[in-house]
């Protein structure tokens, strides 16, 4: 067999007009771009969807906060209402008032008072 029909041989096994050994570099290598833009497009992907996690986590955290800010404040206006009742509860007008018309009570006599020394 001639170099010529070698050679020939050759090129048509390899389809491109190239060695053999050339066509099966080329496909792993081929293989190789296309594992390292697959995995590069997977971590653009996990990223994203980290981001848009990380936001919705923030606005969430922004409602607990705003719910939490209008509890205080209904919670402040509360104990001001109460402290406002107690004060008008426990005022010594109202307490003398009540005492005179509910139970009857007035000044005491010169004989009730007892001093303790």
């Amino acid at each position: 067999m001639s170099v010529a029909a070698v050679w020939e041989r050759s090129l048509s096994s390899a389809g491109r007009g190239a060695p053999a050994g050339v066509g099966a570099a080329r496909a792993r290598t081929d293989r190789r771009v296309a594992l390292v833009v697959g995995l590069g497009a997977l971590m653009v992907v996990g990223v994203a969807l980290l981001l848009v996690w990380v936001r919705l986590q923030a606005t969430h955290t922004g409602y607990q906060l705003s719910t939490a800010r209008h509890l205080i404040h209904k919670l402040e206006q509360e104990q001001r209402e109460l402290e406002l009742e107690i004060a008008t509860l426990t005022s010594p007008r109202r307490l003398e008032t009540l005492a005179r018309e509910r139970l009857g009570m007035g000044p005491p006599a010169p004989g009730q008072v007892v001093s303790v020394p």
